[in-house]
């Protein structure tokens, strides 16, 4: 792990310390409001009505969910920026992008904080994460540099991803519910999560999906959606840049509410994505919590080999977690998933295997429940 240096960059007079003698605030000007037209807008800030934006700020600290519109000044990690509609918008030194400000926790690429200041900092997610990153993976390029110009705000104050939260949902859970957690980043829990999602519309199941953790971005969501998902929601339609350093009551919330909005949908079932690993702080307070082992039926742990199974299975079921299966990237390997079969005494699925209704069906016998009475109310 690298341990990365302070952020050097010149930005000439807006490049100010909140609250410092020079700090701008440009309020209710056209060409405020023209520059942020023309500005590239990361998907983490898709819900927010920008319109409402009509002067930048820089007199407080930045907050998590903060809009922030930010200068480039060095490319490094992250050389796109994801848009709302999941377009990859290349970036070029000098363009200027509307990103928020959040936490990122991602062993395989950054750690990194909201700084307390609007001076330099870095896009830690293509998805339109802006942070100071702390540390790095070895393997990695150093992360993106911007240069923060100012706060989107308006009269009222800064404009934050929690004004465009969905907000609660009255409805509960729907009658499965399944969660895909992993061992760590890139053990494959999104391409389980899909394969599950294709498996149950084959069977003939309205299914809705959630990413309930992780760093804002779109990549997961349009693959569930691609699967067959008649609605897919995250943590950023609940408001949220990021779930790194949340508080666990505020990941409890926002679980239960991304389980009311879709339910609320009208879906058969519901399958849940975790993400990290089971060691990283928000994943694994929600995972042990009260509130996860009465929304979640059962779980499908992803893991990249065979040791990583083993541990996960033992972790999981020391909290008397409804563990039905393996899968994830150890299943593209028959010799890692043999050797984990020759110590757990549960199926290990390929993610194909769970794209078939007959595999489900065995896995799950609930599905056959929901699919003969989704067939009595067609």
């Amino acid at each position: 792990m690298q341990q990365e240096t302070q952020v050097q960059v010149s930005g000439g007079a807006e490049a100010v310390r909140a609250g410092g003698a020079n700090a701008p605030s440009h309020a209710g000007t056209a060409g405020t409001a023209a520059r942020l037209r023309q500005a590239k807008r990361a998907y983490s800030v898709r819900r927010v009505a920008l319109a409402d934006a009509d002067r930048l700020l820089a007199e407080r600290r930045p907050r998590p969910g903060d809009l922030l519109l930010a200068r480039v000044m060095q490319l490094g990690m992250h050389q796109h920026l994801e848009s709302s509609d999941g377009r990859r918008q290349r970036l070029w030194p000098g363009d200027e992008i509307i990103v928020a400000y959040g936490e990122r926790y991602a062993p395989d690429q950054f750690e990194a904080v909201v700084p307390d200041d609007l001076l330099g900092c870095h896009l830690v997610a293509g998805g339109g994460i802006a942070a100071r990153v702390l540390t790095r993976h070895a393997g990695v390029k150093p992360a993106t540099q911007i240069q923060p110009i100012g706060l989107l705000g308006h009269a009222r104050g800064v404009l934050n991803l929690r004004d465009a939260s969905l907000g609660h949902a009255a409805r509960g859970r729907s009658a499965l519910t399944l969660a895909v957690v992993g061992s760590s980043m890139n053990a494959g829990k999104t391409t389980t999560a899909a394969h599950l999602i294709a498996g149950l519309r084959r069977a003939g199941l309205r299914v809705g999906a959630a990413k309930v953790t992780g760093t804002g971005a779109g990549g997961d969501r349009w693959l569930m959606q691609d699967a067959g998902a008649a609605l897919t929601l995250d943590f950023t339609d609940m408001g949220y840049a990021s779930t790194a350093g949340l508080e666990p009551a505020d990941v409890e919330r926002i679980l239960v509410s991304l389980c009311g909005h879709v339910a609320s949908s009208g879906v058969d079932c519901t399958v849940l994505e975790v993400a990290d690993g089971l060691l990283q702080r928000e994943t694994s307070a929600l995972v042990q919590s009260s509130l996860f082992a009465r929304h979640v039926d059962a779980v499908i742990f992803a893991a990249p080999d065979a040791l990583s199974a083993i541990a996960g299975t033992n972790w999981l079921r020391q909290r008397q977690l409804p563990l039905v299966a393996i899968s994830g990237l150890l299943t593209a390997s028959p010799l890692a998933s043999r050797e984990a079969a020759a110590m757990l005494d549960l199926p290990i699925h390929t993610i194909e295997q769970l794209a078939t209704p007959e595999v489900l069906r065995q896995l799950l016998p609930r599905v056959t429940q929901l699919v003969e009475r989704a067939q009595r109310l067609a």
